[in-house]
């Protein structure tokens, strides 16, 4: 059953990624600068370091739920219309539902902010060299985001969804042991080191604090910095869809009138007019 769950949650996490993708052809480059400069608003805690504060509890109990929500928005506090919380996803408990729920939020949060920034970057610029062995050049800035990404040849795309999946079967499987599943005990939002790699293969930089900067960093400070984190997530989810709507959906969004660029392609499909399970779609 657990690896049967952990192949779903690589299975969804690389869809949502790659849609995002579809708007940040730089999220990979994003990831290198955010690593080397140890970000702070976007950090999770580190692997090293015992916790005692609720937001960095190992438990992922509703309480905690409930106390994150009144940090992160006193005004609205705690909100779950569906009731997510009190589920039991695949029979494994509600504690490790809300893991789940947790990881995921703050993944997807992450994901948002780099698409985010990186929509905004690819809209003005795009890399100077070639794009491929051939020569070609990146696609011209004068296309939208979501029509830069049509342009990008199809092996190139796979690459990308190549990095996407070894880093999500690195964060399922714990860094090969060095963690526990993130459904099991680990802390929310902890992506795994790259010891083990980096010890049999080849050199690699840990994706969080590589340098160690932030070695010593206060318990109250990673609690504040995770907070923020997910208020800045959750804030460039609404973002990034907002251009999602403002280029798919004339006057949707009327704030972008003047600067989205009109897009007639399928943004769910990253592979639209490529490649696709379910024939000429």
């Amino acid at each position: 059953m657990d690896n049967k769950i952990a192949g779903y949650n690589i299975i969804i996490h690389t869809i949502i990624s790659s849609i995002n993708m579809k708007f940040s052809l730089v999220v990979l480059s994003s990831l290198v600068v955010a690593s080397s400069n140890g970000v702070t608003a976007f950090a999770p805690s580190s692997s090293t370091t015992s916790t005692s504060t609720t937001a960095l509890s190992s438990s992922a109990s509703k309480a905690e739920l409930e106390a994150i929500a009144k940090k992160a928005n006193p005004t609205l506090g705690y909100y779950d219309p569906l009731s997510l919380a009190d589920k039991d996803f695949w029979g494994k408990g509600n504690d490790a539902t809300i893991a789940f729920l947790r990881q995921s939020e703050i993944k997807h949060g992450r994901i948002a902010m780099f698409a985010f920034v990186g929509y905004i970057v690819q809209s003005n610029f795009v890399f100077p060299w070639a794009q491929t062995l051939a020569g070609a050049p990146h696609p011209s800035a004068d296309l939208s985001p979501e029509a830069q990404w049509d342009a990008i040849p199809l092996g190139a795309k796979w690459q990308i969804f190549a990095v996407i999946s070894a880093l999500e079967l690195w964060d399922e499987c714990g860094g090969g042991g060095v963690l526990p599943h993130y459904t099991k005990g680990r802390k929310p939002g902890q992506y795994p080191p790259f010891t083990l790699f980096r010890d049999n293969v080849h050199f690699v930089l840990d994706l969080y604090d590589p340098f160690g900067f932030n070695k010593n960093m206060s318990e109250e400070t990673k609690e504040r910095r995770l907070v923020s984190e997910l208020n800045n997530g959750r804030l460039a989810m609404l973002g990034i869809f907002g251009f999602l709507c403002a280029d798919t959906i004339p006057g949707s969004v009327p704030l972008l009138n003047d600067i989205a660029i009109p897009y007639s392609g399928q943004v769910m499909q990253p592979f639209e007019g490529q490649f696709s399970y379910f024939g000429s779609l």
